[in-house]
């Protein structure tokens, strides 16, 4: 008989840590534990990043709780994947990170960028729409070549903000996008090796590169996150004049960082 989708193990994918090592009901512990380090490292500071964007721009509050809940949901179906090895959970975890990404780009994505086609952020919402729709049906064929499709959008959000670093001048901008980059190429570094080198990383009884991705993924989104924040500002709202800050200083070895402005918001 052909076993149910929520089966244990029964996804197409498995990563190099030994299943059931640590615990009879969690498949990868070390990878579920990264994912919950995931939730833990990048939600709440992002959570109150927005919050201090929503103070000053109450026309961002949906937009903002939208990402925030894609975000939980993602962390989430991650640490049910990694738990169960199900094929059901594959599914979620890559598909929550497909809308994820949709919604940032429906929200996000800078209008100067549209295609010539595309003249309101109401057409590129409806685009967006349809392109998600379709990708998620597409998902379903060949599940094991989603994670590679989606580690490649990677690649346009770095030439988007390379391209928008060659217009700005602010060393602050540059400093997050060059830390963000840091931690994006060690993130992407651990993945292909879980994934490419398992035999090597078995042979020496070290298999948990894929739990180092979660946590190197989420210090990346952490500095990703403002920095487009930041643009998405200076492109729709200028007036409130953005500035990128740290949390609790700029002189602390670990920082938290958000967007300020300068301007607040001023009510009729």
């Amino acid at each position: 008989t052909m076993p149910s989708i929520f089966s244990y193990q029964s996804a197409e994918v498995d990563w190099c840590e030994g299943n059931f090592e640590r615990s009879a009901v969690i498949a990868e512990y070390y990878n579920t534990d990264g994912t919950s380090l995931f939730s833990c490292l990048l939600l709440p500071p992002l959570n109150w990043c927005w919050r201090v964007l929503v103070w000053g721009a109450f026309s961002e509050l949906q937009v903002n709780h939208g990402s925030f809940v894609s975000l939980l949901l993602a962390g989430i179906f991650s640490m049910y994947f990694h738990m169960t090895l199900s094929y059901m959970g594959q599914l979620l975890d890559e598909l929550s990170i497909l809308w994820t990404l949709a919604v940032a780009y429906s929200f996000w994505y800078p209008q100067a960028y549209f295609p010539k086609c595309i003249k309101t952020r109401r057409h590129f919402l409806r685009l967006t729409g349809i392109t998600t729709v379709i990708s998620t049906l597409m998902s379903f064929i060949k599940p094991t070549l989603n994670a590679y499709a989606l580690n490649c959008i990677a690649f346009h959000l770095l030439y988007l903000t390379w391209r928008e670093l060659k217009k700005c001048n602010d060393k602050r901008v540059h400093r997050m996008a060059a830390v963000m980059v840091m931690w994006w190429a060690l993130a992407i570094t651990s993945w292909i090796s879980d994934r490419w080198l398992c035999w090597l990383w078995q042979a020496i009884n070290f298999p948990y590169f894929h739990s180092f991705w979660h946590v190197l993924i989420a210090m990346s989104l952490l500095y990703c996150c403002p920095l487009v924040i930041y643009f998405n500002v200076s492109y729709e709202m200028p007036s409130f004049k953005p500035k990128l800050e740290y949390w609790p200083s700029d002189s602390w070895p670990v920082v938290v960082p958000y967007v300020a402005l300068e301007e607040s918001h001023k009510q009729c």
